[in-house]
């Protein structure tokens, strides 16, 4: 027995793969999960907003909910979002902007073009966003944990 409970709306997929939230009996079709605090809390405060932009439900806790839902949140939420951890600087074709970085990050290997130094954004004291040329972010969780190597070629840019 568990104290969850029950939510007052149920997720699902329709035929399509789209996400359906039923509230009070009534299935909106195209809703998107999105996350209130996507770094710092991501499995805290996600809405669900409807095809017209308008938040149709809240959870509080991505736990609170039962686990097929909580699946289907989280596979959508994955779909959504692409921000991967930079683990380190492999190396930057010059210290001027634009340039090139190589890295690794915990999807793999990849090279991107860093257009400015403000594309780096500092979101706390040790953790960075840093925006490409292409509008992806790669996310530096702790700049402490990279080797020093990486941190010495991150105080160049910042």
């Amino acid at each position: 027995m568990t104290d969850q409970a029950a939510p007052a709306f149920l997720l699902a997929r329709d035929p399509f793969g789209r996400l359906l939230l039923t509230i009070d009996g009534v299935t909106h079709q195209g809703v998107v999960p999105v996350r209130a605090f996507p770094i710092g809390a991501p499995d805290e405060g996600i809405a669900l907003v409807g095809a017209d932009g308008h938040e149709l439900a809240w959870v509080d806790r991505m736990e609170e909910l039962p686990e097929p839902q909580r699946g289907l949140l989280a596979g959508e939420l994955a779909l959504r979002e692409f921000t991967p951890e930079i683990r380190r600087i492999v190396a930057v074709s010059g210290f001027v902007t634009p340039c090139t970085w190589t890295v690794e990050t915990d999807r793999g290997s990849t090279s991107f073009v860093l257009k400015s130094e403000e594309a780096i954004r500092r979101l706390s004291p040790s953790r960075l966003l840093i925006a490409d040329s292409q509008g992806i972010h790669f996310l530096v969780r702790d700049t402490q944990a990279l080797d020093a190597a990486s941190r010495r070629t991150l105080d160049r840019f910042l």
